[in-house]
């Protein structure tokens, strides 16, 4: 008898250890397009990963296309979706897709803590760590007294070729085009634009390589965002970042945005998430980082790097306006703007 029950353990065992080798479980994960630059976004998210046993499944973005590529391939994919959490690096795009009935509606925990200018009042998205919309000079080319502030300084014969800006047709430098139709009217940026077209602007791939291109001298100025600034001021390079417009319409601030995606293979995992990038550990990361963001969660405890619109003259633009205005702006671009 005893022989029997030794012999019944040792077979209950086997299949116990039998069973868990063949654990067909799924380990929960989330996918995740974000327009952040990766050099940002991935750290946080191998951070999220650590934190809750939850796969991320990322998929970034080029500096070319930035949010308009991964806007694209959710609309693509909006019959079978792929994708859980848009972890956008602007707001029109993120608007765009509500407005196409993409985006699902979630108030994550962490939202109560966000100012409403920049949160969805139907709850479709969220922002956070903002960024500003600057102008870096290069100190050794330009002095201070004549330090443009505006882009009509750029119209002026005195900087022909010497200045850029990033194609206006992905990121931050279209929402900042949309924003200009929708604040001030289609003529009147158009005429602008045409103006600094014929005072040969230099157009670049992304705002980075406006940063670099004045840090090394090849432009004196451009039209760039603060977290690449930063990145050319903390390498010592000869630059000034000055902010646009600040006695004028004022400084274009513009968050990061998260929604959650329509019909997301893991809804579960995705507010997880959502409300762990919203949170006062998160932008304290990317406020201490190399992109110096600007924290929009009351909680956070770091202070901002970079000047607030606390501190400055913030742009006053609706960006659900700014949202409707954005194919008119990038097809007059395409078409009449870039070379």
């Amino acid at each position: 008898m005893k022989e029997y029950i030794v012999k019944r353990i040792l077979l209950f065992t086997s299949l116990l250890i039998i069973c868990a080798c063949n654990d067909t479980t799924p380990k929960p994960q989330v996918v995740v397009y974000t327009a952040l630059d990766r050099m940002f976004s991935e750290p946080i998210l191998k951070k999220f990963e650590q934190q809750t046993g939850i796969e991320v499944r990322a998929k970034y973005d080029n500096e070319s296309t930035k949010s308009v590529g991964l806007t694209a391939c959710i609309i693509e994919e909006s019959l079978r979706p792929r994708c859980d959490v848009f972890w956008n690096n602007e707001i029109i795009n993120t608007l765009r897709l509500k407005k196409r009935g993409l985006l699902a509606p979630f108030s994550p925990p962490q939202a109560k803590n966000i100012a409403k200018t920049y949160k969805d009042p139907q709850n479709y998205w969220t922002g956070f760590a903002a960024r500003a919309r600057v102008i870096l000079v290069n100190t050794d080319k330009v002095k201070p007294r004549d330090y443009p502030n505006s882009l009509w300084d750029f119209t002026d014969e005195k900087w022909r070729g010497k200045f850029g800006i990033a194609k206006p047709v992905a990121g931050t430098t279209a929402t900042h085009i949309a924003c200009l139709f929708a604040l001030l009217g289609a003529e009147k940026t158009q005429k602008l634009l045409q103006q600094l077209k014929k005072n040969q602007v230099s157009i670049e791939s992304g705002n980075k390589q406006c940063a670099r291109k004045v840090a090394e001298g090849e432009l004196w100025a451009a039209l760039t965002d603060t977290d690449d600034a930063m990145i050319e001021i903390n390498d010592n390079k000869p630059v000034a970042m000055v902010y646009l417009d600040t006695k004028g319409m004022g400084t274009l601030f513009i968050p990061n945005t998260l929604a959650l995606i329509a019909k997301a293979p893991h809804p579960q995992s995705a507010k997880k998430l959502i409300d762990f990038l919203l949170s006062p550990q998160v932008e304290e990361l990317l406020a201490k980082g190399p992109s110096a963001q600007i924290p929009l969660n009351s909680k956070t405890k770091t202070p901002a790097r970079v000047k607030t619109p606390l501190q400055i003259k913030g742009m006053k633009v609706d960006f659900a306006e700014a949202a409707s205005s954005w194919e008119e702006a990038r097809n007059y671009v395409t078409k009449f703007f870039l070379p």
